[in-house]
């Protein structure tokens, strides 16, 4: 059990049936009346972020979350099938149950699927992919100077904003937290 008085950034809890995770805290001490612990808490299932006080000596359960590195083998449909390296397990997940994680993602890849309890709630994809570029304008010399950027479509179909000197075939290095580009390779 964690008690409020001992709140960390990046904690995860057990809260109102929820697993939270701790945003920010801050122990607040008024002149008149009791101390307190005011949190921001993240729900790691949907996203959903809740500001609440607590006393110092409220009790939490602390909740475990599993990372485990996957291989991503293939999509079925509106299936993603992944594998696990050690065990040859494998582990079918739904288009809902990863959301926007696998547009940098290409097959064989490895991933970091995240689950509480045996249930999966996210898949983490690796923070740098290198993509080749399948479509995109070409690029002409002297448009450098304005910084400007033109769209352009990678491997794994997804859209990213590239610099206007970068052309079709090239690959390029993106921040899959951001999607945005980061370098030539």
């Amino acid at each position: 059990m964690i008690t409020a008085g001992d709140f960390r950034n990046g904690m995860t809890i057990e809260y109102d049936n929820k697993v939270c995770q701790v945003i920010e805290f801050q122990h607040v001490k008024p002149g008149k009346g009791a101390a307190f612990v005011r949190t921001k808490l993240k729900d790691i299932k949907n996203g959903g972020v809740v500001e609440t006080s607590f006393r110092p000596t409220e009790k939490f359960p602390a909740a475990r979350i599993d990372r485990k590195d996957m291989q991503y083998l293939y999509a079925d449909g509106d299936l993603y099938n992944f594998m696990d390296t050690e065990t040859y397990d494998q582990i079918s997940l739904s288009k809902e149950e990863v959301g926007d994680a696998m547009k940098f993602v290409k097959e064989n890849e490895m991933v970091k699927v995240c689950s509480h309890n045996g249930n999966v709630f996210a898949v983490e994809p690796p923070l740098f992919v290198e993509l080749e570029i399948t479509e995109t304008e070409p690029g002409f010399k002297g448009d450098t100077a304005t910084g400007a950027t033109k769209p352009a479509i990678v491997e794994t179909g997804a859209q990213v904003k590239v610099p206007l000197f970068v052309n079709q075939g090239e690959v390029i290095k993106i921040d899959t937290r951001t999607g945005e580009y980061l370098s030539r390779v």
